[in-house]
């Protein structure tokens, strides 16, 4: 049972039932609490089912109809035969749960953690008698399951070169993959729509994977609760089955991901992927199911298959908005030498204050440099000494001028630097005064890191420091757990705007339905030089952005992170309309709607923090009209503020136009959006 304090409790973890292996004569069949999600579990041989052993394997039903068909479970093991080929199943027991629970900061709150749930016994059928526990759980928004390894005498310790867990699709789903060259990746890059009979074998899949299978659902697939284990990716094995792969583990802390060899299939398979001491239990292996796709984006399965938090006192984290100095190559005006030093942090201190943002962000080129004897090597391989800052930085002093303004700062930190030097540096941070780290370049997904992950959350938290992890693998619900991680990357966010022509309002309205699954992502918005897709130039200093101000506006709202970017030079919000939304939105918040959608052309997201709701709807390259019902809304008026794409900004981006109304839950709102376009609106109660 979960000790969180914070927990109410609806309903007690209860025995529904155990069934022996004598009885065991079919499916065991799992229901979600609304008896639209079905998961069984069985042994077969090809799709029909065997009472007395054979392959485990898995189905899945909605509403009646297979989303999908028997799947292969099982793990590929160094030195051994594989488990689950040849088992039976010996018993089973049902449960169920319903509570709610209080997160820190997220998308609702509170939330509801409504399930039922089954753990199967399983044995092998040949001479080793290996044991191997399955266990699942059915939520009206999706189905989990995940491995269980005890501890027995045929298995003390386990070294996985892979799972032989397959997601076998009654149909040849259409999805929406991020594809990659290799485990050790940064996870930016673009998503492309291609069925499962499109995607190549040699493909390496990175979740979370949106799929609509066709005339039944859309579906979420994706990871939770990863510790002690490595990440899932998909490769597709025939024409509608995805079959897992798990993450290779890399010796070297310290390996290179630019360097890092591309994925190969068949040489891989012979990696070991996880090595672990029995008992031995896997991540959650997650389907988010819904008719519309806006439902998944609504979901907290993920957060939900996640421990309480580990944190007893959780009142220093704050979720917040920071602007920050490197997106917008640390543009100051008025200041004489813009760069990192004192008076242009303070400069972006001043800007914080005067617009109410919580935090300020000093990126990389803060901390002082450690430099060799001549003649001798470098004393380390560290970069950077993350316990003291150049010259130019006076920390101490900026702490302090920042809490005078009721600002907190946020530091950068390259990984390595930080794997180095974690207890230093995180010990000097709570002695200055320091909110956050963001620690960067990460860019793996084997066990090591994944455990790196849990170490830094853990000892931040004792500093009370919030953590921003950038060139991440993708959220895992961990910060259910560890509330102090606000945000991840691993995502193409704006920063690629600096180099590129990649980061398109279709990108923007895709990451909604695809990487938001998985949770927070640290996307950084906020670029107010608008740009047509013509006229749109790359550069590293004042980076333009496609798309117009109203929707770069409006993914305030439509993306979540609970560490929100306020990317570009303070100069470019001084006097603007938009500027007003910026200081009023949260970046937490209690409820969470998705009014309309299609990936991957456009998105409408509410949601609401206390009384206020804040709207944020963009499109892709096309222009749309869309009705607005505001039946979400509580008894009474409201006052909109609407921020709109203006009648010239399919060739001025810039240009918008604010509207006032009063309005009500019948009202309907009209948005008419420009290519690329969006609307952002703020709801207030009339008091």
């Amino acid at each position: 049972m979960p000790s969180d304090p914070k927990l109410v409790k609806i309903l007690a973890l209860v025995l529904l039932t155990v069934v022996t292996a004598a009885a065991q004569t079919g499916p065991v069949v799992l229901q979600s609490p609304n008896q639209a999600l079905e998961i069984s579990i069985a042994t077969v041989r090809g799709q029909s089912v065997q009472a007395a052993g054979g392959q485990l394997a898995y189905r899945v039903t909605f509403r009646g109809q297979p989303v999908l068909e028997w799947s292969n479970l099982g793990l590929a093991v160094e030195g051994a035969p594989a488990l689950g080929p040849a088992v039976r199943i010996e018993s089973s027991q049902a449960s169920s749960q319903d509570e709610t629970w209080t997160p820190v900061a997220g998308k609702a709150n509170p939330i509801r953690d409504h399930y039922n749930a089954v753990t199967l016994q399983t044995v092998e059928t040949v001479a080793m008698g290996r044991r191997l526990a399955i266990e699942a759980r059915a939520y009206d928004d999706g189905v989990a399951f995940r491995y269980l390894v005890p501890e027995q005498p045929a298995v003390k310790e386990l070294r996985i070169l892979n799972e032989s867990t397959q997601f076998r699709f009654s149909k040849d789903a259409n999805a929406f993959a991020l594809i990659s060259r290799g485990f050790q990746t940064s996870n930016e890059d673009d998503y492309h729509e291609l069925a499962i009979s499109g995607l190549h074998p040699e493909y390496l899949v990175n979740l979370p994977l949106l799929l609509e299978v066709p005339g039944v659902a859309w579906v979420g697939l994706t990871e939770a609760d990863i510790e002690d284990y490595a990440n899932l990716y998909v490769t597709a094995s025939d024409g509608k089955t995805l079959t897992a792969r798990l993450a290779v583990r890399v010796e070297d802390v310290n390996t290179n991901s630019n360097i890092a060899p591309a994925f190969d299939p068949k040489a891989d398979a012979s990696k070991v992927s996880v090595i672990a001491a029995t008992p031995v239990r896997s991540a959650w292996r997650v389907l988010m199911i819904a008719d519309q796709p806006g439902r998944l984006v609504e979901s907290n399965l993920v957060v939900n298959l996640n421990p309480p938090s580990a944190i007893g006192d959780t009142s220093w984290i704050k979720p917040g908005k920071t602007p920050w100095d490197w997106w917008n190559g640390s543009q100051a005006k008025g200041v004489a030498n813009p760069g990192k030093n004192n008076e242009t942090m303070k400069y972006y201190i001043d800007f914080a204050a005067r617009n109410q943002f919580e935090f300020m962000l000093i990126d990389a080129g803060w901390a002082a440099g450690f430099f060799s004897t001549p003649g001798q090597a470098a004393p380390s391989r560290r970069r950077t000494d993350l316990t003291k800052s150049i010259p130019a930085i006076d920390m101490p002093m900026l702490v302090e001028y920042a809490k005078s303004k009721n600002v907190r700062l946020w530091l950068w930190a390259h990984f390595r630097d930080m794997n180095d030097q974690m207890d230093d540096a995180f010990g000097q941070y709570q002695k200055w005064g320091i909110a956050g780290v963001k620690i960067d370049f990460m860019d793996r997904s084997d066990q090591w890191m994944v455990n790196w992950y849990r170490t830094a959350a853990r000892k931040a938290a004792e500093h009370h420091l919030m953590l921003d992890f950038h060139g991440a693998f993708k959220p895992d619900g961990m910060r259910r757990t560890y509330p102090n991680v606000l945000t991840r990357e691993g995502v193409m966010g704006a920063e690629y705007n600096k180099w590129s022509a990649r980061v398109t309002p279709k990108h923007d309205v895709t990451l909604a339905f695809t990487r938001m699954l998985a949770g927070p992502m640290d996307y950084t918005p906020g670029g107010f030089d608008n740009a047509t897709r013509e006229n749109f130039v790359a550069r590293n200093r004042a980076p333009m952005v496609m798309g117009t101000r109203a929707h770069h506006t409006a993914l305030y709202v439509v993306f979540e992170s609970e560490l929100q970017m306020v990317s570009d030079s303070p100069d470019a919000y001084d006097g603007q309309k938009e500027t007003e939304f910026l200081k009023a939105v949260p970046s937490s918040w209690d409820e969470t709607r998705v009014l309309n959608g299609v990936p991957p052309k456009y998105i409408t997201i509410a949601r609401r923090r206390g009384g206020e709701w804040f709207v944020g709807s963009i499109t892709d390259w096309d222009a749309r009209e869309l009705d607005l019902p505001l039946s979400f809304l509580g008894s009474g008026a409201y006052d909109a503020e609407i921020y709109a794409d203006g009648p010239n900004a399919a060739a001025q981006p810039k240009d918008s136009v604010v509207e006032k109304r009063r309005v009500n839950a019948q009202t309907v709102l009209k948005l008419k959006l420009a290519p690329g376009g969006g609307s952002a609106i703020r709801l207030v109660p009339v008091r």
